[in-house]
């Protein structure tokens, strides 16, 4: 008997927390009814010390009592609608998250509400027009790769490009990867692997998307590999769209009215100082790569690189190249 009213309790308060809410509380014969689907017989006295129960372990249950039967809820799940928004709608425009996985995933997010809450969400969905990659494996590549960053191992795999008729040709004739993984980073809508190659003892990034057949060996990371004061969060700010290259502190002038874009690069405590012909100057750590420099000229005249010189001649160069074949 005793048994029993345990799990009288457990399945009242998990009919509770799935079921209902603010806007759907369930009524005494509600409860009683759903209980008795479950092979669980209650009646109305029983069931209002069950709930003065649960509400005195601390177990909170709303009561709202009416003319003529009282009805019950739950507020708290962990989660409210607009966190669980915040949640789908992240889902939905990450390009890694197939599109399989993503309506499997934005499902079990919207479950977290209950299921009324869950209908609401799952009509109110925005479809984003995002492109999603085809790679399956994707969950497994992170399991993967999360378990070699935490016992400290190494990690090998297969890596792909895409084609001119978008099939998958792997590069070095398909043979495998062998890194230092240092940590699993989202930027540019998406998933990257921070590693470090004992060859080159460099900084690398690795699309995760891209990756098959992801092992973790038996190997130890190499310790020596990887310098101590990696910052993967300033490495991420530093990365422009994760294309890494060797880290200069670059200075620039700029126009005000890319305050928003600028801090949105470098982040919000960025020293800026401000002139009086209405522009800005700041300077950054970024890491040289193409996608910087091209980065520097989509602003046109508003952003301009003041140094170092060797930064400078670098980007003239850029420009030229891109000139002569537009002219060519």
């Amino acid at each position: 008997k005793e048994n029993f009213s345990k799990i009288k309790l457990l399945k009242l308060w998990e009919i509770l927390s799935r079921e209902s809410d603010e806007e759907h509380p369930l009524t005494t014969g509600e409860l009683i009814a759903r209980l008795e689907k479950c092979g669980i017989s209650c009646d109305r006295r029983t069931l209002y010390r069950d709930i003065a129960a649960l509400c005195e372990f601390g177990y909170e249950v709303i009561t709202r009592r009416g003319q003529h039967s009282n009805s019950y809820y739950v507020v708290d799940r962990g989660f409210d609608v607009p966190e669980l928004r915040v949640l789908i709608d992240a889902v939905q425009a990450a390009s890694f998250v197939t599109e399989k996985k993503t309506a499997e995933l934005v499902d079990k997010i919207a479950a977290l509400g209950g299921s009324n809450r869950a209908e609401i969400l799952k009509r109110n969905i925005v479809e984003f027009n995002t492109t999603k990659h085809s790679n399956e494996h994707i969950y497994y590549n992170i399991n993967a790769l999360e378990d070699g960053v935490l016992s400290g191992r190494k990690v090998s795999f297969k890596y792909f490009d895409l084609d001119a008729k978008g099939e998958r040709r792997l590069r070095k004739d398909g043979g495998r990867y062998l890194v230092n993984p240092v940590a699993m980073v989202f930027a540019s809508d998406n998933y990257y692997l921070v590693c470090y190659h004992d060859k080159h003892k460099n900084t690398a990034n690795y699309r995760i998307d891209r990756m098959l057949d992801v092992r973790v060996t038996d190997e130890q990371i190499n310790a020596a590999a990887r310098p101590a004061e990696l910052d993967v969060a300033e490495h991420r700010r530093q990365a422009f769209y994760m294309f890494g290259g060797k880290s200069v502190l670059v200075g620039f002038d700029a126009s005000e009215e890319l305050l928003d874009t600028i801090y949105d690069r470098f982040g919000e405590k960025l020293p800026v100082s401000r002139r009086e012909d209405g522009r800005v100057r700041f300077s950054a750590v970024v890491q040289i790569s193409d996608m910087f420099y091209g980065w520097c000229c989509s602003f046109g005249d508003r952003l301009r690189v003041t140094g170092p010189e060797k930064v400078l001649d670098y980007l003239k160069e850029h420009l030229d190249q891109i000139s002569r074949y537009y002219m060519s």
